[in-house]
């Protein structure tokens, strides 16, 4: 479809819309700690991709705009690595499987797992009590065990991670929000670059779009993760939960009509 819509006279128009959909991606993915699949995948399908197409596009998104927000973060003193490393290299082996899933998977088993895992992030957000004054500590296995089974679902889904790893660590082992914020962003450099290459092994990345909208999220995530530091927790929570109903209701009307 990408090679179809590059040949034709709309090409300027298409980059510049392809770059400004990864500026929106990136400033939500920096500013919320997600990938940006959840998102991206939606917007993708209701422009006429495939689901597979448009999980490739997103890995390769969300590497880009993890690696440059990561990097704010930790040069703003917001991201513990030693914590982000154990999960990462989780989240690394289990999104190591994506590209087998994804193309043994029905196209329409991926959709409804996208639509899960929006669905147990917005319960569990609701949930969640982000002014935590004592959060737990959390053993390095957990971490790794976590990473693992997120990298693994979330990867073949088109998702990051983070967007499910949040919630786990802050609804069920009660991490501070900000932290697990800027652990899942980092998580995502980590499961999308084994996902991007277990997903380009077996021919599903458009790197064409995938670059174009890249460019574009690692301006968008500069901004992001500069407004995600100084907004308060509650108000992230809420803006958080806004946004998974919307992901979820945009997934929804896909595979419904």
């Amino acid at each position: 479809m990408v090679d179809m819509i590059l040949s034709g006279d709309t090409i300027y128009f298409l980059i510049a819309l392809f770059v400004a959909i990864g500026v929106g991606v990136g400033f939500i993915s920096g500013f919320f700690g997600i990938g940006g699949g959840t998102i991206l995948v939606p917007i993708l399908l209701n422009l006429g991709f495939d689901i597979k197409s448009a999980i490739g596009i997103s890995v390769l998104q969300m590497f880009m705009g993890a690696v440059f927000g990561s990097y704010i973060n930790y040069k703003n003193k917001k991201l513990v690595l030693n914590d982000g490393i154990v999960v990462g290299i989780g989240g690394l082996l289990g999104a190591s499987f994506s590209g087998f899933i994804v193309l043994n998977m029905p196209g329409i088993v991926l959709k409804l797992a996208v639509l899960f895992i929006l669905f147990v992030a917005i319960i569990k957000f609701f949930q969640a009590d982000v002014v935590n004054d004592n959060p737990k500590d959390i053993s390095k296995f957990v971490m790794f065990i976590v990473g693992v089974f997120v990298g693994a679902v979330a990867i073949s889904a088109g998702i990051g991670g983070a967007l499910f790893l949040t919630p786990i660590f802050v609804g069920f082992l009660k991490m501070d929000i900000k932290k697990a914020i800027s652990i899942g962003l980092f998580f995502v450099i980590f499961s999308s670059f084994s996902g991007l290459i277990s997903l380009g092994s077996a021919g599903l990345v458009d790197y064409k779009s995938g670059l174009m909208i890249g460019i574009g999220s690692i301006i968008g995530v500069y901004f992001g993760v500069k407004f995600g530091h100084k907004i308060n927790k509650i108000t992230q929570k809420r803006l958080a939960l806004g946004l998974y109903i919307i992901m979820f209701i945009l997934m929804l009307k896909n595979i419904l009509f």
